[in-house]
C-alpha cells in the first residue's frame, strides 16, 4: 500500500520554533517529527511514500533524500500555493493508483496502522477515518459513528455548543483512489471540510476506526513540550537511537559526563553532548547533539536542541532552547519560555514564564525579560470568547495587549482603510481605547475617534461613516472590574468567527505589518456623533401620536452620559420623566448588580402611576421595562414582548431567537402567521440571521430590539402611543411560560466526553443540536449548553409549571455531574 505524507505545514502557532524550518522538521527527541512518522510507516510495512510539500520544501528533501537511508522509498510533490489537504493529495497525480493511506508528517502517534487497514478492507467503504478520543475537542474535527463504524455526523473545529462528542478526526485516512475524482485538480479542497461532506451527500459510505494508542497533532508549544514528557514517561512508543545507559537515562555516542554531575531520569542526552562537573540534568529533560551544560548549571524539564551552550550556574526550568542558543553565566529561564535559533542571552538575564524570543537576538546582561522581543504573549486558550475579548484590566487585558490587538486588526483591515473607535466613560476604558488607537494607527489605518459612546452608537457610526470596521471598549456587563472589547465589521455587526480567528492568528504569529513613519494613520476627532445618532433616531419616529396626553416615564439608574442623551428626546416626545438615581459606586454598576434594586423601581412606577419604567445597562444594549403594576419585563419576557410587536407590525414576518428562548415565541408566531428562526446563542449568529430578514421600510426592526436599548425604548413608546395601548395590555397578551436555569461546573478536559455521552444517551429521542443538546419531553424541554469561556455547563429548562422546569433542569444537571464522576473512575 502506498502512503502520502502531508508535510507542507508552516506551523505558525509553534513560532519561534518554526521561524526557519517547516513544522515537520521541528525535532522531537532529537529527530524531526516526520522521521518518527516515517519510522512508524516502516514498522507496518508501508515503505512506498509520497510527500506533499509547500513551505520550505528543500529542507525536507535534503534531509530525507530518496528515503533509502530510512528504509523506505520517497517521492516529493511540491505545491506553489496551498491547495488544502485533499487538493494537496490530488496534486500527486497518478501516484495513489491503489488503496492508499494519508498521514500528517507533523504529528506524533503510535497507532497500529495495520489494524486500521484491515478495518478498511473489512468494511469496504471508499474512505476510513482514523479517530481517537481527546479531552478537549475544540481544535479538531468532531466525528460521530454508528455501532457499525459508519460515520453519521462530523463537524470541523466546532465551538463548544457544537461539540457532540470527544471522538475526533486525527487526519489519518485510508482511501480509495476514486475519492479524488470528485473534484478538479489545482483547486483548494479540504478532506474534512469539503470532500467528506460531499461524499456523504452522494451516498458513499464513510467509516471511522477508533484507534487505541497515542496521538498528538503538536499544534502549539504546550503540546510540543507535553509530547516529550509523554515519550519520556512511557506513554507513547517511539524509536530513538540513544541507548539506555542506566534506568531512565538514554545517551547517544561520545557523551561526556564530568565527575560530580548528577543525571536523574527520565532524560535523553544526544551524541557528543557534555555535562559539566556539578551540573544537574533531571526531570524529563532532552539534551540535543553536541550541546553543553556547564559546571553547576541546572536543567529541569528543559528541551535543548543541537549545539546549545548553557554556561555555569544557569537555571533552565521547562523551557525550549533552539539550535545554537548561548546562555551565559547566571541566567535563569523559566517555564514555557522559548528561545529561537542563534540567540545569545548575556550574563545574569532572567526570562519570565511564557516569554518567546525570536531567532538571532542578543539580550543584554542583567535584563529581565517579561514579554516577547517581538510582540505579545499567547493567552491560555483564545483571545475571543462568547462576546468579544474580556478580562481583568491591567492583569489579563493590558494596554500593551490592546495595542497589539489594534495592530493585528489594522493589518487585516489594510493600510489606508478607516475604523471607528469609541469607549464608554469608565476611565479604564478610555485608557485602553488610546492603546487600541495607537495600534490601528501604527498599521496605517485612519481612526475616527467618536469619543465617549455606547455600543449601539458605535455600531451606527461604523455603518454611516463607510469604514471597514470598528472597536468599542466597555465595562463588562457581568463583572464590574472587567473590560470587554468588541470588534465590528463594516455593517456595524460583531465580527464573524472567521475574522476573529484571523485576528488571533495575526496576534499569535506576531508578524504585523509595519508602515513607514510617513504612512502612519491619521486620527480624526468626531465630537458630535451621539447628537447625530439621536437626531437620526428622532427622524424615524412618528411624533404625531405623542401630541395627546403626556406619558409618564420613570428612568432609573442611567449613567450621567446616558441621562443627558435620553432626557431631551423624551421631552421632545411629550413625556414626563421621573428619575431614580443609581446607588453610589466608583464605576458604573452592571445590570446584574442593579437587579437587586429593581423592587425600588417597581414601587416608584406604581406610586407615581407611571405608564412604564425603564432601566438599561451602561452600554445601552439591554433594556428592562416595568409596567404600571410594577411587573418586570426582562430577559425572556422582554424577548417575547418584542417578538409580539414584530409579529403585529409585520404579519407573516420572521423572528430570530436563540435556542434558549421559550416556546411561547412559536405560539405568538402562530397567532400572526409568522415564522420563528432558532439560532445559536452567540450574538453574531442572531445578527447574521436578522441581517437576512430586512423589514419593509417603516416597519419595526428586530436588530434594534435586541442590540439597541435606546432605540428600543423609543420604538416601544411609539408603538404604545400609535396604538393607544399600554405595556400592561401587551404583557397580558403573552401566554404564561416557565423557565429555569442553572450552572454546573465541568472541567475543560471532560467537556467533550460529557457531550458525547449526552448524545449517546438521548439517541432516538426528540433532540435538537443547533447549539448544545436540546432534549424535548412531553412536559417541556431541557437544553445543555457548554459555556464557551468557562469550565462549566449552563442548563436551561422549560416546563408547564415552575416545578417541572426546575425538575427538568435539575435532572440534566445531575446527569452532567454523574458522567463526570464516571469519567474519573
Amino acid at each position: 500500500m502506498k502512503v502520502i505524507v502531508m508535510a507542507g505545514g508552516e506551523g505558525s502557532r509553534l513560532r519561534p520554533l518554526t521561524c526557519d524550518r517547516p513544522k515537520p522538521m521541528v525535532p522531537i527527541m532529537n529527530r524531526p517529527m516526520m522521521e518518527h512518522i516515517v519510522a512508524l510507516l516502516k514498522t507496518h510495512g508501508l515503505t512506498e511514500i509520497g510527500v506533499t510539500l509547500q513551505y520550505l520544501p528543500e529542507q525536507i528533501k535534503n534531509y530525507f533524500g530518496d528515503g533509502r537511508e530510512f528504509g523506505v522509498s520517497m517521492r516529493y510533490f511540491v505545491e506553489d500555493s496551498p491547495l488544502g489537504t485533499a487538493g494537496s493529495v490530488k496534486n500527486t497525480g497518478s501516484f495513489p493508483d491503489e488503496t492508499f493511506l494519508v498521514i500528517s508528517g507533523d504529528a506524533l502517534t503510535d497507532f497500529d496502522l495495520s489494524r486500521a487497514v484491515d478495518f478498511h478492507r473489512l468494511k469496504g467503504g471508499v474512505a476510513t477515518l482514523i479517530l481517537t478520543r481527546v479531552p478537549e475537542p475544540l481544535e479538531y474535527g468532531v466525528v460521530i459513528t454508528g455501532k457499525d463504524g459508519r460515520i453519521t455526523r462530523f463537524l470541523e473545529k466546532p465551538g463548544w455548543g457544537e461539540v457532540f462528542s470527544d471522538t475526533v478526526n486525527t487526519g489519518i485516512y485510508i482511501l480509495e483512489p476514486e475519492v479524488l475524482t470528485h473534484f478538479d485538480q489545482g483547486v483548494t479542497f479540504d478532506f474534512a471540510r469539503d470532500l467528506f461532506p460531499l461524499l456523504m451527500s452522494r451516498g458513499y459510505p464513510l467509516f471511522g476506526y477508533i484507534a487505541e494508542g497515542y496521538w498528538c497533532d503538536i499544534g502549539n508549544l504546550q503540546q510540543y513540550q507535553q509530547a516529550h514528557l509523554d515519550i519520556l514517561q512511557g506513554r507513547v512508543r517511539v524509536q530513538f537511537a540513544e541507548k539506555e545507559a542506566e534506568p531512565g537515562v538514554f545517551m547517544g555516542e561520545n557523551v561526556t559526563v564530568e565527575p560530580g554531575a548528577q543525571i536523574s531520569g527520565p532524560v535523553l542526552i544526544g551524541r557528543g553532548a557534555r555535562i559539566g562537573r556539578g551540573a544537574r540534568v533531571e526531570d524529563c529533560t532532552v539534551i540535543g547533539p553536541n550541546s553543553q551544560v556547564d559546571a553547576y548549571a541546572s536543567v529541569k524539564r528543559g528541551l535543548l536542541w543541537r549545539n546549545v551552550y548553557v554556561d555555569q550556574r544557569v537555571e533552565v526550568r521547562g523551557a525550549v532552547l533552539c539550535n545554537r542558543v548561548q546562555v551565559k553565566r547566571g541566567t535563569a529561564i523559566f517555564e514555557g519560555a522559548v528561545v529561537g535559533d542563534d540567540t545569545v542571552l548575556e550574563e545574569g538575564c532572567t526570562l519570565k514564564p511564557e516569554v518567546k524570543i525570536w531567532p538571532h537576538k542578543r539580550v543584554e546582561s542583567g535584563s529581565v525579560v517579561t514579554e516577547n522581543l517581538i510582540w505579545g504573549t499567547k493567552p491560555a486558550r483564545s483571545l475571543f470568547g462568547f462576546d468579544g475579548i474580556s478580562g481583568s484590566v491591567n492583569l489579563e487585558v493590558t494596554p500593551e495587549l490592546v495595542a497589539k490587538l489594534g495592530v493585528a486588526y489594522g493589518s487585516l483591515l489594510g493600510e489606508g482603510s478607516g475604523a471607528v473607535v469609541a469607549s464608554d466613560d469608565w476611565k479604564a476604558s478610555r485608557m485602553l481605547k488610546e492603546a487600541a488607537m495607537a495600534g490601528l494607527l501604527s498599521s496605517g489605518v485612519r481612526v475616527y475617534d467618536i469619543g465617549t459612546a455606547v455600543t449601539p452608537i458605535t455600531r451606527q457610526a461604523v455603518k454611516q461613516m463607510d469604514v471597514r470596521g470598528g472597536i468599542h471598549i466597555q465595562l463588562a456587563r457581568e463583572n464590574g472590574a472587567n473590560t470587554r472589547i468588541r470588534f465590528f465589521d463594516s455593517s456595524g455587526l460583531d465580527l464573524p468567527r472567521s475574522w476573529e480567528k484571523k485576528i488571533e492568528q495575526a496576534f499569535y504569529r506576531e508578524d504585523f505589518k509595519r508602515v513607514r513613519g510617513l504612512d502612519v494613520g491619521e486620527t480624526i476627532k468626531v465630537s458630535n456623533f451621539a447628537e447625530r445618532y439621536v437626531s437620526g433616531l428622532f427622524d424615524t419616529l412618528d411624533s404625531e401620536p405623542f401630541r395627546g396626553k403626556p406619558r409618564k416615564v420613570v428612568l432609573a439608574y442611567t449613567t450621567c452620559w446616558l441621562y443627558s442623551l435620553l432626557l431631551p428626546l423624551l421631552h421632545r416626545l411629550n413625556c414626563e420623566v421621573y428619575t431614580v438615581s443609581a446607588p453610589s459606586a466608583t464605576i458604573p454598576p452592571t445590570l446584574e448588580w442593579l437587579r437587586g434594586n429593581f423592587g425600588q423601581v417597581a414601587e416608584t412606577v406604581r406610586s407615581l402611576g407611571a405608564d412604564l419604567g425603564a432601566v438599561m445597562d451602561s452600554n445601552a444594549e439591554n433594556l428592562v421595562l416595568f409596567d404600571s403594576q410594577g411587573r418586570i419585563v426582562a430577559d425572556e419576557l422582554y424577548l417575547a414582548l418584542t417578538s409580539l410587536l414584530m409579529f403585529r407590525a409585520n404579519t407573516g414576518g420572521t423572528v430570530a431567537v436563540p435556542v434558549t428562548a421559550p416556546d411561547v415565541i412559536e405560539k405568538l408566531a402562530g397567532q400572526y402567521q409568522g415564522r420563528v428562526l432558532r439560532t445559536r446563542t452567540a450574538p453574531r449568529f442572531l445578527m447574521e440571521a436578522l441581517k437576512e430578514e430586512v423589514p419593509p421600510a417603516g416597519k419595526l426592526d428586530q436588530l434594534t430590539f435586541i442590540f439597541d436599548a435606546i432605540a428600543s425604548l423609543f420604538k416601544i413608546l411609539e408603538y404604545l402611543a400609535a396604538h393607544n395601548t399600554t405595556l400592561d395590555s401587551l404583557v397580558d397578551s403573552i401566554p404564561c411560560f416557565h423557565l429555569h436555569q442553572r450552572e454546573v461546573n465541568c472541567s475543560w478536559a471532560a467537556k467533550g466526553a460529557v457531550m458525547r455521552r449526552l448524545i449517546e444517551e438521548t439517541e432516538g429521542g426528540d433532540v435538537e443540536l443547533i447549539d448544545g443538546v436540546k432534549v424535548k419531553h412531553g412536559q417541556g424541554w431541557a437544553l445543555v449548553l457548554p459555556d464557551p469561556e468557562r469550565p462549566a455547563y449552563r442548563v436551561f429548562g422549560e416546563g408547564y409549571s415552575v416545578e417541572m422546569a426546575e425538575e427538568l433542569t435539575d435532572f440534566y444537571a445531575k446527569k452532567i455531574q454523574t458522567i463526570q464522576d464516571e469519567l474519573k473512575k
